[in-house]
C-alpha cells in the first residue's frame, strides 16, 4: 500500500472515531477512478440504512462517466432521497480521508440540497 493511501486510511480512522464518540448516522463516501459510492450506516457501522452509486443501472443510462462532479451530484441527492424514506434528517459526515474537494464536495452539497443536515 503506498504512503499516500495510509495517510488517508488514518484520516479515515480518526474521523470515524470521532464519529462513533458522537454516536451519530453516518454518511459514508467512498470514491474510485470509475464510480462514487454513498452509504448511510448505523452509529456502530454494523448496518447499511441506504445507499446509492454511480454504478446504479438507472444512473448509468444518464450519466456518460460515472467519476465526475454531476455523478456525484446525483448520487448525493439520491442519497438524500433514500434517507428521507428512512425517516434520517441528521447525519455526521464521513469523507473517509479524502479532501473535501471536487467530487466529494458535490456529493455533500448535493446530499444538502436534499434535506439531509450534517
Amino acid at each position: 500500500m503506498s504512503e499516500k493511501n495510509e495517510a488517508r486510511l488514518r484520516r479515515a480512522r480518526q474521523t470515524r472515531h470521532k464519529i462513533r464518540e458522537v454516536g451519530a448516522v453516518r454518511l459514508t463516501v467512498h470514491r474510485t477512478n470509475t464510480h462514487i459510492y454513498a452509504q448511510i450506516t448505523t452509529p456502530a457501522g454494523d448496518q447499511v440504512l441506504a445507499a446509492a452509486s454511480s454504478a446504479e443501472k438507472e444512473l448509468r443510462s444518464q450519466l456518460k462517466h460515472g467519476a465526475n462532479r454531476k455523478a456525484a451530484e446525483l448520487v448525493g441527492s439520491r442519497i438524500a432521497a433514500r434517507a428521507k424514506e428512512k425517516g434520517i434528517e441528521r447525519v455526521a459526515f464521513d469523507r473517509a480521508g479524502y479532501r473535501y474537494h471536487g467530487r466529494v464536495k458535490a456529493l455533500a452539497d448535493a446530499a444538502r440540497a436534499g434535506g439531509l443536515k450534517f
